[in-house]
């Protein structure tokens, strides 16, 4: 598995928001500071002036979202944001966590940090990925910490810990190049010992199941467990592991690979010039939204022609308070350069296996298909689902079944 990652990903390849008032405290040399969101009123004017003075381009006749996003769903979205989106509910629905801000070796990370009142909790640092955010955790985090007020045994109890990785949302944006993920992950385990927690397990999809796969790499003896819902792993060097793909793996990863294809443009330039495209995207919300709206529509679960509609799958609240955040904090230019970062800065300690108890929930519309052999090969396969609905963004699209599988893979291990 000699770079996992950078095989896989070779393909893959002013905030308003501030700390309260209230006094940081020290944890040794460490200043943790509590933190609310609170995004200035200005900012938020300015976003509706914005959106009331967008200039759209022209679709062609009969077409959706075969050339990117479609008009009609990116106007009704953009009137949505102007006239009837509320930032202030959605604001105070992400303050009903905890949450700090933290030094990390000078780099102040954002992070949710919402412990359970049941002392055997485990510490489950939950890593988003690109577009995403914080805000994907937000129907999850309540049955993690408090599963009883949900329905569920105060076994499954957690302390949450959801970060903002280095520059995304409300943690702060690198000044210097070469934060790739192997080095936000060192940032990430480094949060992890800030707050006091020496053991622990991690989870996350996307660049959060890249990141989590070099934290593993580099501290397996601090971690509890890992979950992935985009595991990755190439082709084992063992023909026999190599060739023990079954006939469904097969279909499916043939079946995503050939939809993927069509794919990849935001891959190469974000991994190429995303300083030229953060211009555009910096400065209109429109085109914000566009761009981040095309990757929710086709990474979900749904039809994908003009007949699937997202509002099927999330509300438009859930939407934009995603793209909100990336506007508000002005990070969708630093949020794409971990694609350049990843291409241009090598791996400092070459993966070979992961020997961290690993779980894994393969939803059919993900992005990546890695049949299980060949994860087995990489990983300590502890527990693997393949589940029959959702795509990308699990914990938003399908929260119980997402929470389901992190509560049947760290029972496990408790």
């Amino acid at each position: 598995m000699k770079t996992i990652i950078s095989l896989v990903l070779a393909v893959m390849a002013t905030v308003s928001a501030q700390a309260n008032s209230q006094t940081s405290i020290t944890q040794g040399e460490t200043v943790v500071k509590p933190f609310k969101i609170a995004i200035d009123e200005e900012a938020i004017i300015d976003l509706k002036q914005r959106l009331a003075s967008t200039r759209l381009p022209d679709q062609l006749d009969g077409v959706s979202w075969e050339y990117g996003t479609d008009l009609s769903t990116l106007t009704n979205l953009i009137d949505y944001w102007r006239e009837d989106f509320d930032w202030r509910a959605q604001e105070a629905l992400l303050n009903r966590f905890d949450q700090v801000l933290v030094d990390v070796e000078g780099n102040e990370i954002h992070t949710i940090h919402h412990r359970s009142e049941n002392a055997n909790a485990i510490p489950l640092m939950l890593v988003h990925g690109w577009p995403g955010s914080i805000a994907e955790f937000h129907k999850i985090i309540g049955p993690l910490t408090d599963p009883e007020a949900h329905g569920g045994s105060s076994v499954d109890s957690y302390h949450v810990i959801a970060p903002s990785l280095p520059g995304f949302g409300f943690s702060q944006a690198p000044t210097e190049p070469g934060m790739n993920p192997e080095k936000i992950a060192l940032l990430l385990a480094g949060l992890m010992q800030n707050l006091g927690y020496e053991r622990y397990a991690i989870a996350g999809g996307d660049w959060g199941a890249v990141i989590n796969s070099h934290h593993a790499n580099h501290f397996p003896e601090r971690l509890i467990g890992l979950h992935s819902n985009m595991i990755l792993a190439g082709p084992p060097e063992d023909k026999t592991q190599r060739e023990q793909v079954t006939a469904s793996e097969a279909a499916l990863r043939e079946s995503r690979g050939n939809y993927m294809r069509g794919e990849l443009a935001y891959q190469q330039i974000q991994g190429t010039k995303p300083q030229s495209l953060g211009y555009a995207l910096n400065d209109s919300p429109a085109g914000l939204a566009a761009w981040i709206l095309e990757k929710f529509h086709g990474w979900t679960d749904m039809p994908q022609g003009a007949e699937g509609n997202l509002d099927d799958y999330f509300s438009k609240d859930e939407l934009l308070t995603n793209i909100s955040i990336y506007w508000f904090t002005e990070s969708i230019t630093s949020s794409m350069r971990i694609y350049y970062e990843n291409r241009a800065v090598p791996q400092t300690k070459p993966t070979t296996y992961i020997d961290v108890p690993t779980g894994v929930a393969l939803f059919p519309a993900e992005i990546y298909i890695t049949p299980r052999a060949w994860a087995e090969a990489a990983y300590d396969i502890r527990h693997w689902a393949a589940l029959e609905q959702g795509g990308h963004f699990a914990a938003l699209e399908q929260p119980d079944t997402y929470l389901s599988e992190l509560n049947t893979f760290f029972r496990l291990l408790r």
